[in-house]
């Protein structure tokens, strides 16, 4: 599916991309700062806003001041890095996620957030460069592990807001179901309201 181009807003602050994300948590924290704001993914989103639906890679020359994006992690984390010599298939759909992440990263866009776990070193080479920056849930806010990274261009390191109490791995506990996957990325609320009150 190709995506619809949004119109630019008129003096609406920043045109923000947020590539990959269904559920509106980054979009509507920078569109509460004024910002025309767009979240686009595969997927509807689940909180009524400014979506586009389809592939994200159509859209990334439209004239963007900034995006924040969430690619795909399954093939690309250092978690999952020993599943590269169990299946047959993995390789090949690491590399298709690593050159899915280079893209992004290399987007003619000024600037640029990407966020993902921490990566193992194959798909590394392929997306260009390790991260710049990672922080953790209870550094904003949620009294929770999980390590999180930031690939940076022309953007700020995060500057921690609220340093809390609590190292409980939430999101690894979590019991099998159909959501999982969802719960585990759905962006922390505290990340969301730090970037766009930082990078604005």
């Amino acid at each position: 599916m190709t995506p619809a181009k949004p119109p630019r807003a008129a003096a609406r602050g920043l045109h923000v991309l947020v590539a990959c994300e269904f559920s509106g948590v980054v979009r509507d924290a920078f569109k509460a700062k004024g910002h025309d704001a767009w979240s686009c993914d595969l997927l509807p989103t689940e909180a009524p806003g400014q979506h586009i639906q389809g592939d994200v890679l159509n859209i990334l020359s439209d004239g963007w001041d900034l995006m924040i994006a969430h690619p795909p992690c399954t093939y690309l984390c250092n978690s999952g890095v020993r599943w590269l010599y169990e299946q047959d298939d993995r390789w090949v759909k690491m590399e298709f996620a690593a050159d899915f992440f280079r893209a992004l990263l290399t987007a003619p866009i000024n600037k640029i957030a990407i966020e993902n776990p921490i990566p193992h070193k194959y798909a590394v080479s392929i997306m260009g460069r390790n991260y710049n920056q990672l922080i953790q849930p209870w550094q904003f806010g949620h009294g929770e592990s999980k390590a999180t990274c930031l690939w940076l261009k022309n953007l700020p390191e995060l500057v921690p807001t609220d340093i809390v109490e609590g190292r409980e791995q939430r999101i690894h506990k979590l019991p099998p179901s159909k959501d999982r996957w969802k719960l585990r990325s759905t962006t922390y609320t505290g990340f969301a309201q730090a970037m766009a009150e930082q990078w604005s």
